[in-house]
């Protein structure tokens, strides 16, 4: 059965040709006829934001529609939510809306590219809606990296910061610790090591180079010494670069004179058979 493509959303939101406001279809309705989206991404707003929204509101109207379809005699947000909190701050009575027919696949998909192309999104609510494509939808993160433009590898790593501690997460969420800070954290395996060099890089301001000075530095005392006793063959850093670049995840090489094992990473079934296909792939040429 051939697996059902993304993109209906892309051409919703983002139409090929410039967009004709007349055949749009705009109406305008009952701000208490809109209800939210259950599939919204975003899952904190900023009331600084919303109100600096609501005070160009009041001043210039809202520009752009409101993207919603229809349920039953209301109907349901799709895009444009901070615009719909800046309304209802302000006691508007009605709003500007262009009505799509769209499932909820559709409906997720449009409030999330909307949201990452406005570049709105903090990294853990981008990870969390491409989990839920992937769970919900059985979504592959190949289809999620065309739909989104961005590189497949982009798209493993941001799942991955999924694995650090919520603590971390909520770090992350707030803006106090960037995706590459996130990224750099996912090296070490314990969690409370985790927590403690987060909180370093929010209380020294350290960057992601420090920290990944520090993350070298914090390594178990035992590999420490092995390392000190024989220091790691260059070729072997080199494969596991090549070997995470081609499939794009985290692969680890332990060697030990002539023998050793591959450690790959993988986040999810989908993940995993992805791997296995490239891996396969390769052994055919």
């Amino acid at each position: 059965m051939e697996r059902r493509a993304l993109g209906k959303g892309i051409g919703a939101l983002i139409p090929d040709k410039p967009v004709d406001q007349h055949r749009q279809e705009i109406i305008y309705v009952q701000i208490g006829q809109i209800k939210a989206n259950p599939f919204q991404p975003r899952e904190a707003f900023d009331d600084t934001t919303i109100n600096e929204l609501a005070q160009s509101i009041k001043e210039k109207g809202i520009i752009q529609p409101l993207l919603v379809r229809r349920q039953g005699d209301n109907y349901e947000l799709i895009a444009g939510e901070r615009r719909l909190r800046a309304a209802t701050a302000l006691g508007l009575k009605e709003l500007p809306i262009i009505v799509k027919d769209v499932d909820d696949q559709d409906s997720l998909e449009l409030a999330l590219i909307e949201n990452i192309q406005r570049e709105s999104l903090n990294p853990i609510e981008e990870a969390h809606a491409y989990q839920h494509l992937m769970e919900q939808f059985k979504i592959t993160q190949e289809r999620i990296s065309e739909v989104m433009g961005k590189a497949r590898a982009t798209i493993t790593n941001t799942m991955r910061l999924l694995k650090l501690p919520h603590e971390v997460q909520q770090e992350l969420k707030n803006g106090r610790i960037s995706f590459a800070h996130g990224k750099t954290l996912l090296e070490i395996d314990d969690a409370n090591q985790q927590r403690r060099l987060a909180m370093e890089v929010i209380s020294k301001g350290l960057s992601v180079r420090e920290l990944e000075s520090l993350v070298k530095n914090s390594r178990p005392a035992g590999l420490k010494r092995k390392i000190g006793q024989g220091q790691r063959d260059p070729s072997v850093s080199v494969l596991e670069e090549h070997l995470q670049h081609a499939l794009a995840t985290k692969v680890r090489i332990s060697k030990r004179k002539k023998r050793g094992h591959i450690n790959i990473e993988f986040y999810s079934e989908e993940d995993l058979e992805r791997i296995v296909k490239i891996i396969k792939g390769g052994a055919k040429q």
